[in-house]
């Protein structure tokens, strides 16, 4: 299959260096901890990191920095020099961890090469089968890369870090496609939502960016959820269990009366497309003391906040429940909808629409029912969309990824830089 694959403009051979750099990336365990307080949250990352700095130094990319964070810049010049010295700079970013909702501790990938349009089976009674999945059959034929069924992949975002860097390899090794200056961002804690706190937006040079952080082939993603973070703290009072009648207020007992008072049709597993919803993600304590956190999404920032007075309310409610408890919360805004920073820069996304469509698809508007660390960088400023990788299912042992998508990624991107040369050069 890596061998017989071809493409137009003399995009060849590009299979087999995406695979072998991302089977090299998953096997470095770089999930993330919320919990930990260090940033990056965990040694793996600053492991990747290493491994992408001498990558990118082989590949005589003289402008490399990590920081202090684990954030990795590096800048390649445009090709031919600018105008005028004016440096217009297009940047491509990824993420270095993966999603701790599911061990990326020892992935061992699984390729499967000239897919039969069957059940792919998997450790652990796990299976992809095209009856449920049923957008496998249209890579029959294709080589398709999934985890063993014990961990997750990590195709998010492992796959976009090796389409970054087999893109920027190609445009070194094919000096004659015209480029803007390139900068190469690789970020820690993507998952977490805790990265981009440090986020050293001062030391960035883009006009404009691409976070390669997508799903299916030819999405484009230039809308996300407004997200907040509600902490709620409930206090009780404890006493010895044998004498606990009129006395003993149990802090987590008000916990999950919390929990079960949201809205049912409101959650995750209730709601699709525009839809929003409350998400009740830890719930931690003992009888005196006990915390809850909830995540508020959606893509309208007035249903989030009448969610969050419901949540305020809901505190009110369980302190008349649990006479002498109290019960408090806090509250976070965690990043903005995307398409509040986009709107008048509508020629970074038809640039890339552009870009998709010389690989051979037609792109594809989406929503993103979650958030990039590009919704924070639009936020600082340097408008972000998100394309795609090409992956399914990500955070869960039933991720996988067709290597024909990936190469078509990292076309895109090749694209980019050519179409944003053109751009700037009318």
């Amino acid at each position: 299959m890596l061998e017989s694959m071809e493409y137009s403009n003399g995009f060849k051979g590009l299979e087999k260096k995406l695979l072998d750099r991302f089977l090299t990336y998953t096997g470095i365990d770089t999930t993330s901890s919320s919990h930990s307080k260090d940033r990056p949250s965990t040694k793996g990352q600053l492991e990747l990191a290493g491994v992408l700095m001498a990558e990118l130094k082989e590949l005589n990319v003289d402008d490399v920095t990590i920081t202090e964070h684990g954030f990795i810049i590096a800048r390649i010049p445009g090709n031919p020099p600018a105008k005028d010295n004016q440096e217009f700079t297009v940047g491509f970013m990824a993420h270095l961890d993966t999603s701790e909702s599911v061990t990326g501790k020892n992935v061992k990938p699984m390729v499967h090469s000239f897919y039969n349009g069957g059940p792919i089976i998997l450790k652990e009674g796990y299976r992809l089968d095209p009856e449920e999945y049923p957008r496998l059959l249209d890579f029959v034929g294709d080589t398709i890369i999934t985890s063993n069924g014990t961990t997750l992949l990590g195709a998010d975002d492992k796959a976009g870090i090796a389409e970054i860097m087999t893109a920027v390899e190609y445009l070194l090794e094919n000096p004659e496609i015209p480029r803007p200056v390139l900068e190469i961002i690789f970020t820690p804690d993507e998952e977490t939502g805790f990265g981009m706190d440090l986020f050293p937006v001062d030391r960035i040079k883009s006009n404009i960016c691409y976070t390669v952080d997508g799903s299916e082939e030819g999405s484009v993603e230039s809308e996300c959820f407004e997200a907040y973070r509600a902490d709620a703290a409930f206090h009780g009072k404890s006493i010895h269990l044998g004498r606990a009648k009129g006395r003993l207020v149990n802090a987590l007992s008000m916990a999950a009366n919390f929990i079960t008072l949201l809205p049912r049709t409101e959650s995750p597993e209730a709601t699709e497309g525009r839809e929003g919803y409350y998400c009740p993600l830890e719930m931690s304590g003992n009888i005196e003391s006990a915390r809850v956190s909830v995540f508020v999404r959606d893509f309208e920032e007035s249903e989030c906040l009448r969610r969050i007075e419901t949540l305020k309310q809901l505190c009110k409610t369980i302190e008349m429940m649990y006479h002498g408890g109290k019960a408090a919360i806090e509250i976070k805004k965690q990043y903005s909808n995307m398409r509040n920073f986009l709107e008048n820069r509508r020629k970074v996304l038809t640039v890339l629409e552009e870009a998709i469509r010389e690989t051979g698809i037609e792109p594809e508007r989406k929503s993103i029912r979650g958030g990039t660390d590009g919704a924070r960088l639009s936020e600082m400023g340097i408008p972000t969309p998100n394309m795609f990788t090409g992956g399914f299912n990500f955070h869960s042992k039933l991720e996988w990824i067709p290597i024909s998508s990936m190469v078509k990624a990292a076309i895109t991107l090749v694209n980019l830089a050519k179409h944003w040369f053109i751009e700037e050069n009318k």
